[in-house]
């Protein structure tokens, strides 16, 4: 495993319409490192996400991808249209390589996410939570090396919240991938994340929750989107929020 960044963003600024978006971001991404992009609408978090992913370009800075960088990307959600016959297995079949079709990679992951009595089904009859599995699912298939994940529990009830965040942890351990996750819910995405980024523009503070409870600015302009599950990192340590 090479100790060189995934992905590696030098002073990004980026602006639509002359209206700045983001201003001075630097960051990297590790292999094995679970990021979390936290800040609220408006903050950039999504165009961030698309120029790290060399989607677009930005104003001004650098992206710089290491070479043996693999992406799996779970959108937020996903727009199919309903006459359209598609099954699970086929929607996931056309998240593999071109030219790579192993059925048993994609029944292994299956069976991993849960999703294997779901490959005959149409997509469009899934549940919320069973898509955000089908769309894990489809995101893992490429076997990447980092999982960027656009809030991947949006929508969906608080016990398929916690499924989620499970499958997704274990994967993260079982692969030793790094993983980007973009979300406004924290109180279950903490657990497991080794840093968190602030971002409302700029990055106004980063740092693991540890470090993050006492700081000022993380304090004003983010804590109060935690709740009391958010301030503990470990099941037998809890921290109340003063």
């Amino acid at each position: 495993m090479t100790h060189l960044p995934l992905i590696s963003a030098n002073h990004i600024y980026h602006q639509f319409d002359g209206k700045p978006v983001l201003q001075s971001v630097s960051l990297q991404l590790h292999a094995n490192q679970i990021t979390t992009l936290i800040g609220p609408n408006g903050a950039g978090k999504s165009t961030l996400v698309k120029i790290l992913l060399k989607l677009i370009k930005p104003t001004q800075g650098q992206v710089i991808h290491h070479q043996t960088l693999v992406i799996g990307f779970m959108p937020q959600k996903i727009h199919i249209d309903p006459t359209l016959p598609l099954t699970v297995q086929r929607f996931l079949q056309l998240g593999q390589k071109r030219g790579e079709h192993h059925t048993t990679s994609l029944e292994r992951i299956a069976d991993e996410l849960g999703v294997r009595p779901l490959l005959s089904q149409a997509v469009q009859s899934l549940s919320g939570g069973e898509m955000q599995r089908v769309l894990l699912a489809r995101a893992l298939i490429r076997a990447p090396n980092l999982l960027v994940l656009d809030e991947p529990v949006q929508g969906i009830d608080l016990k398929s919240q916690a499924e989620i965040y499970q499958l997704i942890h274990q994967q993260q351990l079982k692969r030793q991938c790094a993983v980007l996750m973009i979300s406004h819910d924290l109180h279950l995405v903490m657990k497991h994340t080794d840093e968190v980024l602030c971002l409302n523009q700029h990055i106004c503070c980063s740092g693991d929750l540890q470090s993050l409870r006492n700081n000022p600015i993380f304090i004003d302009q983010f804590a109060g989107g935690l709740s009391e599950h958010a301030l503990y990192q470990h099941h037998h340590t809890h921290c109340n929020h003063g």
